[in-house]
């Protein structure tokens, strides 16, 4: 069969296809089974690789391995910057409100009311980026409630 035949049976690579065998030669480059002439001769051809086959020999002659599990995000990975931006406004507000509330020696605690609502909005925008942050169900459905 000639180049023009097997090009009309072969699948076209994705782009997510090419950054997936590019990201094998950069781990491969990383851990020292490929020079850096190597890796980047590799992914320069791999950019420009049209059919799925065809990238198959970039990393055939590396080792498969095993996938690695994601590490737990710890520290400030934990939250997203909304989040934690989210959060600041929150406290910088409720001690904001606590001073006026000193300030003005009113026997009941009323920044309890805004505080309330300041520190609800937190949780829901928390389980909001938690869930996914897509559309609620009853607007993807066309239900107004």
């Amino acid at each position: 069969m000639n180049e023009r035949q097997d090009a009309g049976k072969a699948v076209r690579a994705s782009d997510a296809e090419r950054e997936r065998i590019a990201k094998l030669v950069g781990e491969a480059a990383g851990e020292g089974r490929l020079t850096i002439e190597e890796a980047d001769d590799r992914l320069e051809h791999v950019y420009t690789t049209r059919y799925r086959h065809e990238l198959a020999e970039f990393v055939s002659d590396l080792p498969a391995g095993r996938p690695r599990a994601p590490r737990p995000a710890r520290g400030r990975d934990r939250f997203p910057a909304r989040l934690r931006v989210h959060a600041a406004v929150a406290v910088v507000l409720s001690v904001v409100l606590i001073l006026r509330w000193v300030a003005m020696d009113v026997p009941y605690f009323w920044p309890a009311g805004p505080m309330f609502l300041l520190w609800g909005s937190f949780l829901l925008h928390a389980r909001f980026v938690r869930g996914g942050g897509g559309v609620p169900p009853w607007v993807a459905e066309g239900r107004t409630g």
